[in-house]
């Protein structure tokens, strides 16, 4: 289907005009499917409509930005400029979302700023068909500069540069602390202080109370633990369920996972496809053989992997006795859901113990009936998760709806598509008009 899109997509167009002629919407959703390996309702969600609400409403607030004006008093006028940072920021995306890789640079270049996009190699089909668009639809050139090319020799020339005015980066968080280290080593050569805005890794997670309905619960694990093979920043991948639900669910939730349809994305049939590199394979395989040799570790699905033919990982669940084993606190982004069953009665004691055991703090949820029971995991996991979601999958944040971002190991949490993010790539300066000034330096009680 994806090829036959592409394929679709440049026929009997000269190559002078392919690039303004394309249909673009196929072309960019094609172009991830087959470069990122999701299914046609992942790669939809992607591109276009995650990147096209990028777009819409990183306009609508900046026009809000620029509309908001300070009070002026009689005589006095008063105004903002919010002017572009004074040099480039550094736009670093991911593999896993064409429409983040569209919005790291186009954020700050909306305000004004000149952007280095340094794309994932991983994602660079997708990156260089966008890039057209970008330009295809009138950016100048030299206002967004794609460099391709090894991450670690690109960030080498620009972290040093004394130019780099602001970082904008997804990806994990060891890259994110090195390139905020190295800002530190360098910090005397700039010519302003960079701002450094991040959206790492998570360790998300589900707390199912003991009022939960059976069937949320199931299908919000399964969204939210597999859709694109668990390689979403906001991916379940520990859940927390009441032994009281667990007796009932098991069996029906391993039988559903063991179904999940995966192969070629081309084949709307299935649910899966690969995981993006032989690196991301050979992660999530260590963590799974270590789980089949722990004794205290259930492998209740999933458990195989095969790289014979692309690089497929079988969703897989662990049921763990231990609520603070690696399962619970290591992010593997891969399809694999670390599962802890609680007693009934020890609900509090799972979500203090829980709230803290992994460093990150991106995305949470929780599946309950019980508006009380709601109301109190709301207030003791307030600071466990940037989105949280009640009787949803912790996956799924729209733009202008659900502004994303964690705090704590997984980013600044400066919300990506959101006013805030927009107002890190502008240098404010206030200006002060006086239409009638002073002319005698004394004041009235000088006399």
């Amino acid at each position: 289907m994806a090829g036959a899109l592409l394929r679709l997509a440049c026929r009997d167009l000269p190559a002078r005009r392919r690039p303004a002629g394309r249909p673009w919407r196929e072309t960019l959703a094609a172009a991830t499917m087959l470069g990122q390996s999701k299914t046609a309702q992942q790669a939809e969600i992607d591109t276009p409509c995650e990147l096209v609400d990028f777009l819409r409403f990183n306009v609508h607030f900046a026009r809000q930005i620029l509309a908001e004006q300070p009070v002026s008093s009689e005589g006095v006028w008063n105004r903002s400029d919010h002017r572009p940072l004074e040099g480039f920021v550094y736009a670093i995306t991911p593999f896993n979302f064409t429409a983040i890789a569209g919005n790291l640079p186009t954020a700050p270049a909306l305000m004004g700023n000149v952007v280095i996009w340094k794309p994932s190699p991983t994602q660079q089909f997708a990156a260089h068909y966008l890039m057209q668009l970008l330009e295809a639809a009138g950016l100048p050139k030299g206002v967004i500069n794609m460099v391709t090319g090894d991450g670690l020799d690109v960030s080498e020339v620009a972290l040093k540069h004394p130019a780099l005015a602001g970082i904008h980066f997804t990806g994990s968080t060891a890259t994110f602390q090195h390139l905020w280290r190295t800002v530190g080593e360098n910090i005397a050569g700039y010519r302003t202080y960079p701002r450094i805005v991040g959206e790492t890794g998570g360790k998300d997670f589900l707390v199912a109370h003991p009022s939960a309905d059976k069937a949320v619960l199931k299908t919000a694990m399964t969204r939210g633990a597999f859709e694109f093979q668990g390689q979403k920043c906001s991916a379940l991948s520990r859940a927390y369920v009441p032994a009281s639900i667990w007796a009932e669910l098991k069996d029906e939730f391993r039988d559903e996972v063991e179904w999940l349809t995966m192969g070629d994305v081309t084949d709307l049939a299935n649910f899966m496809g690969a995981v993006i590199d032989d690196r991301s394979f050979a992660k999530n395989k260590a963590a799974i053989d270590r789980a089949q040799a722990d004794p205290k570790v259930e492998v209740l699905a999933g458990g195989s992997y095969d790289d014979s033919v692309g690089w497929f990982v079988r969703p897989t669940v662990l049921v763990c006795e231990d609520p603070a084993a690696e399962y619970f606190k290591d992010e593997y982004f891969g399809p694999i859901l670390a599962v802890h069953v609680y007693q009934d009665e020890n609900y509090d004691e799972m979500l203090a113990q829980m709230e803290s055991v992994s460093s990150y703090g991106l995305t949470g949820s929780i599946i309950a009936q019980d508006r009380t029971a709601v109301e109190h995991a709301m207030h003791v996991l307030r600071n466990a998760a940037g989105n949280f979601y009640i009787n949803d999958k912790p996956t799924g944040a729209v733009v202008g709806q659900q502004p994303f971002g964690g705090g704590r190991a997984s980013g600044t949490n400066d919300k990506a598509g959101a006013k805030q993010n927009l107002m890190r790539w502008t240098s404010t300066r206030s200006i002060k008009e006086t239409f009638v000034p002073p002319t005698d330096y004394r004041y009235p009680h000088m006399g």
